[in-house]
């Protein structure tokens, strides 16, 4: 079996395994990283997720490379793309003009512009990826993690990975079941924690939120792309959870934030709430919108692109976390079923805007704007891991309007390594529970909750840091999972070159204070938000 060292070790090549490589490799540090999957990037390109992003984005509340990532997509797109003079010269230039986000891309150029960021460290060797590669087994002495044996999926080659610093950046946090690191799944009790939206009684570790298999379509009107019928296509199309006001396969969804019940297509809507949030009709069509014809010369494109990550794809009927292999995977296969069985519903029966009967057969799935075969995403997209036991956990309490009842602002956390802003947003959950939408403050990342209670030299790189099932909902998102990320790369090469632990770091104030310097003064870290963003909510 093959053995490598490195200084530094990403398992995962998630949105939080690239802001840490970045910050190890500016620290001067080698780094290996490994991915499941041929893209690096996670939620941003394999998962097929455009970024959720808050209000100041393009100004605060980011690191520097964050913001030079989303500077990079919209210049790639302007040097490569045949724009008009109007797109061309938009500051804020939103490529596919969706609502969710004022940077609606094809994942494909997310990728382009992390390859171009990373490549001059592949180049040197300082950075070595490691595509198609799983982690399998990790050894540990004591309170340290020694080695992790990763495998290539395509080859079944085994080569033991070795480091003074591991950092986990799975989808799921595998690396902490691997290696014995105390963590949490799914919903705490408001028992546990104190917090006003956690569930009562007992905690429910099977309680997860849904996760969705996300996809690209084009429409192309008078054609017919209709897939063929998905196996579990009659089951999908009569089923109905008991919080939903309609079948699955459906126009009719809920308002997470109201609970209301709505009633909007792919191409129109009825919805009292009818516009988007940046001024275009809230049907599904425009929601997560990643290429915009109108930006282009009449012709240039035949149809304007989507991406489907609808409420009708959230699958909540299994969880894959504390769970056998063999129900994961069964799991994993139902959210793919729910996924074709949509498009084949859309395709085929679902009632047209424009009252021509039933289905729109011209809707065509783009496997290659995700870049696969079978159509789908690469990767299933995850909104809730293992989260360590932490140092320090961020509750409801320190960052939730509600209940901040009489206090303006979050919590304000010492040891901040970054920032972030989102409304805790909890999608409907194999508990069987509907949404928790609910505001937030523009909150800190507290460095607390990156070091793990006991482990010495295992960090969180992405979703599995130190906060609850509830304020995951807010900390999960593309911008504040990059951050949480290159805060880890950050803190594993200081504490190579100072020659400490990350609990030394962070308990003591003259480390604390050299570290956040760093942050700032050498890698552009924002630790904390101007007065305006503190009392605006969410």
């Amino acid at each position: 079996m093959k053995e490598r060292e490195t200084d530094i070790l990403i398992i995962g090549g998630g949105t939080g395994a690239v802001g840490a490589a970045l910050a190890a490799l500016r620290l001067g540090k080698n780094v290996i990283m490994t991915e499941e999957t041929d893209w690096i990037g996670g939620q941003l390109t394999a998962q097929a997720v455009p970024p959720d992003e808050h209000h100041w984005i393009d100004q605060t509340g980011a690191t520097a490379t964050y913001m030079k990532w989303s500077d990079g997509v919209r210049d790639y797109y302007r040097r490569n793309y045949p724009l008009t003079d109007k797109a061309r010269m938009t500051m804020n230039f939103n490529p596919g003009y969706g609502n969710v986000s004022r940077l609606c891309h094809e994942p494909r150029i997310g990728l382009a512009v992390i390859e171009e960021m990373l490549a001059r460290y592949r180049s040197s060797q300082q950075l070595d990826i490691l595509l198609y590669h799983i982690p399998i087994s990790a050894e540990t002495d004591g309170d340290r993690v020694t080695s992790v044996t990763v495998e290539d999926t395509q080859t079944g080659d085994q080569t033991v990975l070795r480091a003074p610093y591991i950092l986990d950046a799975t989808e799921l946090g595998d690396l902490l079941e691997l290696a014995n690191v105390e963590y949490v799944i799914g919903a705490e009790s408001q028992d546990q924690t104190g917090e006003l939206h956690a569930v009562e009684g007992d905690p429910q570790p099977l309680d997860q939120q849904a996760v969705s298999w996300v996809f690209a379509l084009d429409h192309l009107e008078g054609e017919d792309h209709t897939i063929d019928k998905p196996e579990d296509y009659d089951f999908w199309k009569e089923y109905q959870a008991d919080f939903w006001p309609g079948k699955q396969l459906g126009w009719k969804d809920v308002d997470p934030v109201t609970l209301e019940t709505r009633d909007r297509g792919i191409f129109h809507q009825h919805w009292k709430r009818g516009r988007g949030r940046y001024g275009n009709p809230a049907d599904f069509w425009h929601f997560r919108r990643i290429l915009y014809k109108g930006h282009y010369p009449e012709g240039a494109f035949r149809s304007d692109i989507t991406l489907v990550n609808w409420p009708q794809i959230d699958y909540w009927l299994k969880p894959l976390l504390g769970v056998s292999e063999e129900e994961k995977r069964e799991a994993l296969r139902g959210s793919r079923q729910l996924s074709y069985s949509f498009i084949y519903w859309m395709q085929t029966e679902a009632p047209r805007h424009d009252g021509k009967g039933n289905g729109y057969p011209g809707l065509r799935l783009r496997h290659d704007v995700v870049g696969t075969i079978d159509g789908l995403a690469k990767y299933v997209y995850v909104r809730e891991a293992r989260r360590i036991k932490a140092e320090f956990t961020v509750l409801e309490q320190h960052v939730g309007v509600e209940q901040r009842e009489g206090l303006v602002g979050s919590e304000i956390f010492d040891d901040t390594v970054g920032v972030g802003s989102y409304r805790i947003d909890l999608h409907p959950s194999t508990g069987l529970r509907t949404y928790v939408d609910i505001s937030s403050y523009p909150f800190q990342i507290p460095l607390g909750a990156l070091i793990p209670e006991r482990v010495e030299n295992l960090l969180p790189a992405c979703k599995n840091l130190g906060v609850t099932h509830i304020t995951n909902g807010c900390y999960r998102l593309h911008p504040v999972e990059w951050n949480i990320g290159e805060a880890a790369g950050a803190l594993a090469a200081y504490c190579l070159e100072k020659d400490l632990t990350p609990k030394q770091v962070r308990n003591t104030e003259e480390h604390l204070r050299d570290f956040q310097k760093m942050l700032t003064d050498t890698l552009g870290f924002c630790l904390e938000w101007p007065e305006y963003a503190w009392i605006t909510v969410r």
